[in-house]
């Protein structure tokens, strides 16, 4: 007997595990910054000693904006329709929300059947990059992150007020970088450390000078390559990945159910693939 349900905390740490398991390398902090999202927002279908075997995000980020992801089923639990049971379990916690994803592309005709539309494409790049330490970038205060937020939803075209407020607190493995002139922000990102390598994301720039001067600045903080999520729509943050020498690679689809604002801003990179 399969029951579903929502999951704890710890479960979501799982869940993480499982993500690293299938390739799509979590960061080391993310499960407390997901949950602080929509604690209600993680599902897991259970057997019948209570153990997950497989699970799926539908997060709420506002009242019109969810976000789907971490859907994974178990490799011995596949192909009994667990998945598809619990994916209709979970999508009902949005509503008539429009709900966002970033679809692999082995799943993108299953998300096609279910509602939804692709509307662009997100690419990951990824390398070494020169490290600089820049003088004129340094770690957000804490009051920085109101205005951090606001960026970040003008950019992306989506308010996410939860999940972005933990996003920006530094922990050991996550650090927001702004570049500031005066009391303005002309530029930030979140880097943080992940299973290979650390991700930089969001990245919000006015330019691409103040772009080059992030990046270069975030790769100092772990010591690390580096990995940025791109929409197809970001063409100048594109062109400064390449210059940085960051290799294209891995792909997905950004697709919607219902009608949602797209990402517009030409220096924008995505938070995660997972929560958008």
């Amino acid at each position: 007997m399969i029951g579903y349900r929502h999951a704890t905390l710890a479960e979501l740490a799982l869940i993480l595990d499982w993500a690293a398991a299938e390739g799509w390398n979590p960061g080391l902090d993310d499960a407390n910054a997901f949950y602080a999202a929509d604690r209600e927002g993680f599902f897991v279908a259970v057997d019948q000693v209570y153990h997950p075997v497989a699970a799926i995000s539908v997060v709420n980020h506002n009242d019109d904006f969810a976000f789907l992801g971490l859907y994974i089923v178990r490799q011995e639990y596949r192909g009994k329709g667990i998945g598809l049971a619990l994916w209709s379990h979970a999508i009902a916690h949005a509503g008539p929300s429009c709900v966002g994803l970033d679809g692999v592309e082995a799943q993108q005709q299953n998300y096609i059947t279910s509602g939804f539309t692709k509307v662009g494409r997100t690419t990951r790049y990824s390398g070494q990059v020169e490290q600089v330490d820049d003088i004129h970038v340094s770690p957000a205060d804490p009051h920085d992150i109101p205005k951090l937020i606001a960026q970040e939803t003008t950019a992306s075209g989506t308010a996410k007020h939860a999940y972005l407020t933990a996003w920006f607190t530094q922990t050991d493995h996550c650090v927001t970088l702004v570049c500031k002139e005066g009391e303005a922000i002309k530029g930030f990102c979140t880097i943080r450390r992940c299973r290979d390598g650390a991700k930089i994301g969001p990245l919000v720039a006015d330019g691409t000078e103040i772009t080059h001067r992030l990046i270069k600045h975030a790769a100092t903080a772990f010591d690390n390559s580096i990995i940025i999520d791109v929409p197809e729509t970001s063409t100048s943050l594109i062109a400064v990945c390449k210059n940085h020498g960051l290799t294209a690679g891995f792909k997905t689809a950004r697709m919607y159910r219902g009608t949602c604002k797209l990402p517009g801003h030409d220096i924008y990179a995505v938070a995660s693939l997972e929560l958008g």
